[in-house]
């Protein structure tokens, strides 16, 4: 999950869902509340670890944390040398996902057939969003910015790290963390200490976010199981236009003009066939490695489950 919301356009919560986890992760985090405290008061630390489900989350946000500080760098140099590879790849995982996901759905109606196309449609207008143009360094701003893309990271289908693009703060947190294992490894404190603060922020935001939207869609799933499984089906369905690894940028400006760091980054962008991105831009479009790394997403997705199964029994 962790690797997943590290990259713009793949959530975590698709993982949660393709692994068997993500109802259990709901429930979990809708029952975050003051209650455990007096569970704790009155029946003691393991009557409170009991009901918190802690052994579960210890262990997924460790997972999540370890995850996250150990592949931004990676993340950031794919994105930056090989994104049709890293693009392709998670395509392959979102099709997969898109199978596994929609099978769950009990029952297709015309309810469950208009939750799909309207989270499809949803889903790809998100996509079709332009991101901000500046970025906003506020602590309060990032703590907002926090609440809202915690709520996509657990939406299978939308990324929290596009909301974040779309909110102009995905290099300032993606950039903090980088800097925050840079300075730690140089002994630089003072650096530490401002990229720290800007991620515990953020991490509050977070935590806030999830208490308040698990809650929420705790109860969505058991009011109207079905329609939201559609519904999130559709959202899948319509990132997969984010995903697509072969793109033309129609619209960018440029971040620092003028400055050493200067760089161009693309606003609006649109879909194309490699063949064509071969003719526009001069460069190879890397088809076979690109298919290549569907396959190994798309196998990749059919071992999780597996496993999740597995592991359920």
């Amino acid at each position: 999950m962790g690797a997943a919301d590290v990259v713009p356009g793949v959530s975590g919560g698709t993982i949660a869902f393709i692994t068997g986890i993500y109802e259990e992760l709901l429930e979990t985090l809708s029952g975050l509340n003051f209650g455990l405290l007096k569970t704790w008061r009155k029946e003691g630390f393991k009557a409170f670890w009991t009901a918190l489900n802690g052994n579960f989350l210890v262990v997924l946000f460790a997972g999540i944390f370890v995850s996250i500080l150990s592949l931004a760098k990676l993340i950031e140099y794919l994105l930056e040398y090989h994104p049709i590879q890293l693009w392709a790849f998670f395509f392959g995982l979102i099709i997969a996902s898109v199978w596994l996901v929609g099978k769950t759905v009990e029952k297709w109606n015309i309810t469950t057939i208009i939750g799909l196309i309207g989270g499809g449609i949803t889903a790809f207008l998100i996509t079709l969003s332009t991101p901000a143009e500046g970025e906003s360094a506020s602590l309060i701003y990032i703590f907002l910015c926090g609440m809202i893309a915690i709520c996509a990271m657990i939406l299978p289908g939308i990324s929290g790290s596009f909301i974040l693009i779309l909110l102009g703060a995905y290099k300032i947190i993606l950039g903090s963390i980088s800097d925050l294992m840079s300075a730690l490894k140089a002994g630089d404190w003072d650096l530490v200490m401002s990229n720290g603060i800007v991620i515990a922020v953020f991490i509050v935001g977070c935590v806030a976010g999830l208490i308040s939207f698990s809650k929420l869609l705790n109860w969505l799933f058991k009011k109207a199981k079905n329609l939201i499984i559609a519904i999130l089906t559709g959202f899948l369905i319509g990132s997969l236009n984010k995903i697509w690894p072969w793109k033309q940028t129609l619209q960018f400006f440029i971040k620092h003009e003028g400055e050493p760091n200067e760089e161009i980054v693309p606003t609006v962008q649109e879909n194309i066939l490699p063949k064509t991105f071969e003719n526009l831009n001069g460069e190879e479009s890397f088809l076979w490695q690109a298919l290549i790394f569907m396959v190994i997403g798309l196998t990749l997705v059919v071992s999780l489950e597996l496993i999740g199964k597995r592991s359920a029994k």
